[in-house]
């Protein structure tokens, strides 16, 4: 989602701010890859989700227009369609999950942004003004067919 300003607070400090930007709630599946992480950073920043002189939203975060904010949640793969509490079955478990978002963050930072993270697995308490709202969820399907900006190589 596009902010104004967010804090992340963990234990009670402040593990990550970012003034503005977008901030990534991120939660990872059993069966993702590097190639998921790669598409997943490439469209967020290739994204146009900032306006432009007239207010048309015609930039991205690469137009200087802020900075991101990276929070591991796995429960964005809570299944809670049966039953009163969710099954979080699809979300990759800890020891999976925690080098996907590792990676994740690494291949976002290839773009010359800045990145804050939380602290996986920790409880964390978010603080954001939200931007618009500009909210989105992203999740491949398919082949990507956009290319948006590439990372550099190295």
């Amino acid at each position: 989602m596009r902010v104004r300003s967010d804090d992340l607070d963990t234990a009670s400090r402040l593990t990550g701010r970012i003034a503005s930007g977008y901030l990534l709630l991120v939660g990872f599946t059993q069966t993702d890859t590097e190639a998921e992480l790669q598409w997943m950073a490439k469209k967020i920043v290739g994204l146009r989700l900032f306006p432009n002189a007239d207010g048309k939203l015609d930039r991205d975060i690469t137009d200087g227009a802020g900075a991101l904010l990276v929070v591991s949640q796995f429960t964005l793969y809570a299944d809670a369609s049966k039953g009163k509490r969710p099954s979080f079955l699809d979300a990759a478990r800890a020891e999976t999950a925690l080098p996907l978002y590792n990676q994740f963050v690494s291949v976002l930072r290839q773009f010359g942004l800045s990145v804050e993270t939380g602290e996986f697995g920790a409880t964390m308490e978010v603080e954001l003004v939200n931007d618009g709202p500009v909210t989105f969820w992203l999740e491949r399907e398919g082949e990507n067919t956009l290319s948006p900006h590439a990372p550099p190589t190295t």
